[in-house]
């Protein structure tokens, strides 16, 4: 399979070209020059996989923050061919085009791996004992979504979109872990005009003086978002998609980010490992820890701050009163959860 050149169009479907290769200088706070990377192509380095400073070793962190740039040039084009007069149409051809890159990638760069995107026919299906796909007792998961924001993607003007891209590995810990991750913002650039992808090695934002801000979501806001907002006299600030959300925190636009109106483990897989990166606080909204790679990819709650607000908001939550969503793992209401 190949990777394709995302400026090639047919029908609004990427079309091959010419090969990819994950090379190149990155956008982002953590970018690298491009001459710390190379393409490993011998049959003994695993064909193209990216490597850092010429020792072999797969450098996954390079990878998730090519493969999120090159999905996130895909949909930027792909908008621009289109433009904005069916929302739907073009909703549609952006989660087709982006996963279709992406895990074509994937097959190409990280053949051994599994993946998880949000496209798959079975993302949502929450599998029982005895089943499930090869992901489940796999070492490296690739948990990825296409396009997150599709409102956004699909209204002119917008920029609160993004692409995620993140690996979480069984071997990182008993529950295993997020050992990389990258969030792609294409209609946000740096100042040197790229397109901004933040990774997992972003400096800590200085605190701000006021009230907190708290990033919620501009369409559908949890129901107790209020109540907290009035405990903390906190400054609700409504964006659209999660990584957006999660990323506003880590450049300091926001302070935190509360959610628990339903998400899945990709919506939060890629924002978590930035965010935890750039040192901030990530749990669940009772303080529990994020689990990643379940038979069951619910992960419907979300709490990510700045490290110093996460016992403040935390005990404001609790005293909104709002219940956990439903566990991922018992589908019941309540602390048991996955």
């Amino acid at each position: 399979m190949r990777a394709v050149e995302p400026s090639t169009w047919v029908d609004g479907d990427p079309k091959p070209a010419r090969e990819l290769s994950p090379i190149g200088p990155y956008a982002g706070s953590d970018r690298r020059a491009a001459g710390a990377l190379q393409v490993a192509v011998g049959p003994g380095r695993g064909g193209g996989r990216v490597t850092q400073d010429g020792t072999g070793q797969l450098d996954d962190q390079a990878f998730a923050e090519w493969l999120a740039e090159r999905a996130g040039e895909t949909l930027t084009a792909l908008r621009a061919q289109r433009g904005f007069a069916d929302p739907a149409a073009l909703k549609d051809a952006g989660d087709r085009a982006s996963h279709e890159l992406m895990t074509t990638a994937l097959a190409r760069w990280r053949p051994a791996d599994a993946v998880l995107s949000e496209e798959e026919a079975d993302a949502r299906r929450a599998w029982t004992a005895g089943e499930g796909p090869a992901r489940l007792s796999a070492d490296r998961v690739w948990i990825i979504d296409p396009l997150d924001g599709t409102r956004e993607f699909s209204e002119a003007g917008r920029t609160d979109w993004a692409v995620h891209a993140a690996l979480w590995q069984r071997s990182a810990g008993p529950d295993g872990g997020l050992v990389a991750g990258a969030v792609g913002m294409p209609a946000r650039t740096t100042l040197d005009g790229g397109p901004l992808v933040l990774g997992n090695r972003c400096p800590t934002p200085p605190a701000v003086d006021g009230p907190p801000r708290i990033a919620v979501s501009r369409s559908r806001p949890p129901a107790f978002v209020g109540e907290l907002v009035d405990l903390l006299d906190a400054r609700a600030v409504p964006m659209g998609s999660a990584g957006v959300k999660v990323c506003a925190v880590v450049t300091g636009e926001v302070d935190a980010y509360v959610h628990a109106g339903g998400q899945y483990e990709w919506d939060s897989a890629a924002p978590v490992a930035v965010a935890l990166g750039a040192g901030m606080h990530a749990s669940r909204i009772d303080g529990s820890p994020l689990r990643y790679n379940r038979a069951d990819p619910r992960l419907p709650d979300l709490l990510v701050c700045r490290p110093e607000l996460a016992e403040r908001l935390l005990d404001a939550i609790a005293r909104t009163g709002v219940e956990m969503p439903a566990s991922t793992v018992t589908g019941s209401a309540g602390k048991a959860f996955g």
